[in-house]
């Protein structure tokens, strides 16, 4: 394998870098005979790790489940975008081969999403008859999945003809006690207000959306030291499933009262301190490869420049516990020729690295 240098500014200190890599291997050792790749005059551009989408469904698509060679062509669509690390938020395919790629992002996977019949996407979930079955149905992700689980916490209750909550508070205890002891974490899809006590009381890691966050909640998120991935570029389809809901127009109303209020609530969230992170939600109606468009949706809720690049880079890597850019680790990175923090940089990478192997943006 060809032994590569590139050098550049790191974030988030803005400091000189250099890094060497050989056999996929970053090095901050010289190493003979490597050519620069990237950074040949001089450390004016910038060099990152890879970015993450903490929240991306690799084999799904708008209708469903995909066949496999789409799911091939998601993941290279985010490697050309420069998020090399993806948080498989559920999925009905089993895309656990694609490990044996060496040119494609690393996914971190959650197994399947968990329901109640009739309270997800067709064909989507797993679901469950009887909310008993849930600690032992999430045992089960935990064990299949890459150290997160996925349950669906809230989704509209066509009785109630609204948002409302899929899981008893002792039930949900039961279970994320179960995923615990399997050494997972575990992450909920929630839109609206109801489940978020019950789910975050219980000890649940994650927040997916979160758009029904109060100032009520985000006390017990700070103390229970659980994280939000808002999503904000899906969150920007509520006003048309509103408009197509119009057979449950309290829904529909809930829908388009949570999109007024979502940023607001999101600010008030990272105004406090709750831990933020980029995810898309790429692969039912946001299509893959948009993680620049998210970072910069985190800018307009009062993250900063580096606080948005950092939930979707190094901090999100830290947080999932994977590595940014360190001796001896994989060699996963991203260069600009502009500081990414810019508005309408981040989406033009001009050389992205997956595993040492080079590829164009």
């Amino acid at each position: 394998m060809s032994r590569l240098h590139v050098r550049g500014r790191g974030l988030p200190d803005g400091e000189p870098v250099q890094w060497w890599v050989h056999e996929g291997v970053l090095s901050a050792e010289p190493i003979a005979g490597a050519e620069t790749v990237f950074g040949a005059d001089g450390d004016d551009g910038w060099v990152i790790p890879g970015l993450v989408d903490a929240h991306c469904h690799v084999g799904l698509g708008p209708g469903g489940a995909v066949e496999f060679d789409e799911a091939v062509a998601q993941a290279e669509t985010e490697r050309d975008r420069g998020a090399l690390l993806l948080r498989d938020a559920g999925s009905p395919v089993d895309t656990r081969s694609l490990d044996d790629r060496d040119d494609l992002p690393r996914i971190i996977r959650a197994g399947r999403h968990i329901a109640r019949p009739k309270r997800y996407l067709p064909g989507v979930p797993i679901d469950l008859e009887d909310e008993s079955q849930l600690p032992e149905a999430v045992a089960r992700q935990a064990r299949f999945g890459d150290g997160w689980v996925k349950l669906v916490g809230d989704w509209i209750d066509r009785e109630a003809g609204d948002l409302a909550p899929l899981w008893s508070d002792d039930v949900l205890r039961a279970a994320i006690d179960a995923a615990h002891a399997e050494g997972a974490r575990v992450t909920a899809h929630v839109f609206g207000e109801d489940a978020l006590p019950g789910l975050i009381g219980a000890g649940i890691d994650c927040i997916e959306h979160g758009t029904g966050i109060t100032s009520d909640v985000i006390p017990l998120m700070l103390e229970h030291g659980t994280a939000l991935v808002p999503t904000l570029v899906n969150i920007e389809n509520f006003p048309g499933i509103a408009d197509g809901a119009a057979k449950y127009p309290t829904y529909a109303k809930h829908m388009r009262d949570l999109y007024a209020t979502c940023h607001r609530r999101v600010a008030d969230a990272h105004d406090a301190g709750v831990p933020i992170f980029a995810g898309t939600d790429a692969g039912g109606m946001i299509a893959h490869g948009r993680i620049a468009d998210e970072v910069a949706a985190l800018r307009g809720v009062g993250l900063t420049p580096t606080e948005a690049l950092g939930a979707a880079c190094w901090d999100a890597r830290a947080w999932l516990g994977r590595p940014a850019l360190q001796h001896g680790g994989p060699a996963d990175l991203v260069c600009y020729a502009d500081d990414p923090r810019t508005p309408g940089v981040l989406d033009h990478p001009t050389l992205i690295m997956l595993r040492g192997r080079v590829f164009g943006p």
